[in-house]
């Protein structure tokens, strides 16, 4: 047992102050995994459960931009795994590992670790192999959300969150589910739209949606969505190229009902005023 930091609320907001933590003794337990959704990035919209959780385990293993983002929760006494992009299976087999040890660890994924996140690989990995290990999703804000709490209400009716990532998706398959969801006349949210790399699959996802769509559709174009840097513009359809957009942006293209008020985009749900 140790004295560590963990959170209390009060009135004015929240603080820390000093609590006994109990970490595993490795030698004796079954091991844990715990993915944790670390949500946009700010500190301030990390869930209280996320929060113990990589407080309390013996292993945290992450992106290492994630885990730059947890300085401050992370203590000398905790093994930290880390790694760069394109590493989500390595990360894995080490988090797995690890909890083969009889250790506790959280993976750390961005956003919500069940939406494009670490969820599915750990538990693919785990459920291949047959391993007798405890495995707890810890949902986060995921970056639809996050940046439709800026723009206001777009997603209070039916809507599609669609990556524009070809890396692991082939992009006729992405094209299909843009027709789909855009003849629905759905939201959508479009994560990864640009990169350096990939430039035209956002022009020709906004041609699909002019197919369906009218170019006066208010989009709204939220670039690192609730964190220190973020940065918001509602557009339309036929404009929505204009602005800069690039992988930390979330865009949200409403549907036929969707309208803008005060700086505001919002999607009615149907209720009668």
């Amino acid at each position: 047992m140790r004295t560590s930091s963990i959170i209390e609320w009060k009135e004015d907001g929240i603080t820390l102050k000093e609590a006994e933590i109990t970490r595993s003794d490795s030698s004796n337990c079954r091991g844990e995994i715990y993915v944790v959704g670390l949500g946009p990035g700010d500190l301030e919209y990390l869930s209280i459960k996320a929060f113990k959780v990589i407080k309390e385990v013996d292993v945290v293993v992450g992106y290492n931009t994630y885990i730059d983002l947890l300085e401050d929760l992370i203590d000398e006494e905790q093994e930290v795994i880390s790694t760069g992009m394109t590493k989500e299976v390595d990360r894995t087999q080490l988090a797995v590992e690890a909890a083969q040890d009889g250790k506790r660890v959280a993976m750390i994924s961005s956003g919500d670790a069940g939406v494009y996140g670490m969820a599915g690989l750990v538990l693919e990995m785990v459920a291949e192999n047959e391993l007798d290990l405890s495995v707890e999703i810890i949902p986060g804000i995921t970056a639809a959300n996050a940046a439709a709490s800026t723009l206001g209400a777009p997603l209070m009716h039916d809507y599609a969150v669609i990556s524009l990532s070809d890396l692991l998706t082939p992009w006729e398959v992405i094209i299909d589910r843009l027709e789909k969801a855009a003849a629905g006349d759905f939201v959508i949210a479009l994560y990864n739209p640009k990169s350096k790399q990939r430039t035209e699959q956002i022009k020709e996802a906004r041609n699909i949606f002019l197919k369906h769509k009218a170019p006066d559709t208010p989009v709204g174009i939220v670039r690192s969505a609730k964190r220190g840097t973020e940065e918001m513009m509602i557009t339309d359809l036929e404009n929505m190229l204009n602005h800069e957009i690039n992988m930390v942006t979330t865009v949200i293209i409403g549907n036929s009902e969707t309208f803008t008020f005060a700086d505001l985009m919002i999607t009615p749900r149907g209720y009668e005023l």
